[in-house]
């Protein structure tokens, strides 16, 4: 598999984890320079002072609802949506930095985040059996955290 397929899977299942972390992320690596994207729609909402500081927002927000009792399943239609749709687009960035198909990086992103949501849904319900519940939200979001600074670093393009 080609580099920029693998990231663009890999930042797909980063969403399925936390998807607004994964937006966020991506949205601060464009912005800084990090991951250099032609001009499009998408990266111009991106860049937007207000967008990025709402993504922001909403990726803190995201990591502390998570642990609420109240939460719905990722696997619910809305929450695995927002999944699917957050690793398109950040598959599709990944992809059109590295001047490959859009399409193709939104594809494999979304196939990337329902696998990460999947997996992220029966692994903590696995764990949740022998640890608290709140370690091991803590632990997801440690994996997401670092899956999408390792992302951010390999997309980087080689000086």
């Amino acid at each position: 598999m080609k580099t920029e397929s693998g990231l663009a899977f890999s930042v797909g299942v980063v969403a399925g984890l936390r998807p607004m972390t994964a937006l966020a992320a991506m949205a601060w690596a464009v912005r800084r320079g990090r991951i250099q994207i032609e001009p499009s729609p998408i990266v111009v909402w991106m860049l937007s002072a207000g967008t990025s500081k709402r993504i922001a927002e909403f990726a803190i927000s995201e990591l502390i609802v998570d642990k609420l009792p109240f939460t719905p399943s990722r696997l619910n239609a809305a929450p695995l949506s927002l999944r699917i749709v957050s690793g398109a687009i950040c598959g599709a960035a990944i992809r059109r930095s590295r001047k490959r198909s859009l399409t193709d990086g939104a594809v494999l992103g979304g196939l990337g985040a329902l696998a990460g949501a999947l997996t992220g849904y029966h692994v903590r319900k696995r764990l949740s059996r022998d640890m608290p519940d709140l370690a091991v939200a803590l632990l997801e979001d440690a994996v997401a955290v670092g899956g999408n600074v390792l992302v951010v670093t390999l997309a980087r393009p080689a000086a």
